[in-house]
């Protein structure tokens, strides 16, 4: 008869650990806060500022959306060959903010309304790109990373060129002005060129 010994629990990673409390706290100083304002202003002015957060937050996330999907259409609408246009910076950031507001609670509005400020925006999204490439480079050893940068500047046009493939290594067969009734061989057959 064998007897295991028991595994020992497996340690959590530090985020998951501290990622459940944090959130409990955020919501006990979300509440908090909400009752202090309550208490000095009232209850109408708690609901008219979640109120105005929720339909603030809905036309910033309108906006992101909109910025992002006009600078997708753009990118995709210019040629390879042209000059990368300044992109919409910071669009991911934007977004986050006009979620935070739609959040209810005073804290994540106020940290989505300094989101708002465009130079704290372009700052952060600037240094989060900084730190993916850096990550991104030290887990492929940089191969991956060129690869990437590449890809994105480097776009097919998608055009379509009509030709057929001559190859110069073998002699040019003559060609017989009568038709002939035989079957033409496999290897004479080519498949039909389609737009």
């Amino acid at each position: 008869m064998t007897t295991s010994t028991p595994q020992p629990p497996a340690k959590r990673s530090g985020l998951r650990r501290w990622l459940p409390l944090g959130v409990a706290a955020w919501i006990v100083i979300e509440i908090w806060l909400l009752i202090l304002v309550g208490e000095a202003a009232g209850g109408l002015v708690v609901l008219a500022l979640l109120a105005a957060g929720i339909i603030g937050g809905g036309a910033v996330v309108k906006r992101a959306g909109r910025r992002a999907f006009g600078a997708l259409t753009q990118t995709l609408q210019q040629p390879p060959t042209a000059a990368p246009r300044d992109r919409a910076e910071g669009n991911g950031f934007l977004m986050l903010a006009g979620l935070l507001l739609m959040i209810p609670g005073l804290l994540s509005d106020v940290l989505g309304l300094v989101l708002l400020v465009p130079g704290i925006r372009g700052a952060l999204s600037r240094r989060v790109e900084r730190t993916m490439q850096r990550k991104l480079d030290e887990a492929t050893g940089g191969a991956f990373g060129s690869a990437y940068t590449r890809a994105r500047t480097q776009r097919p046009d998608g055009k379509v060129v009509q030709g057929e493939v001559i190859r110069e290594d073998a002699p040019p067969e003559p060609h017989d002005e009568e038709p002939h009734d035989e079957e033409p061989r496999d290897e004479d057959r080519r498949p039909p060129l389609t737009p």
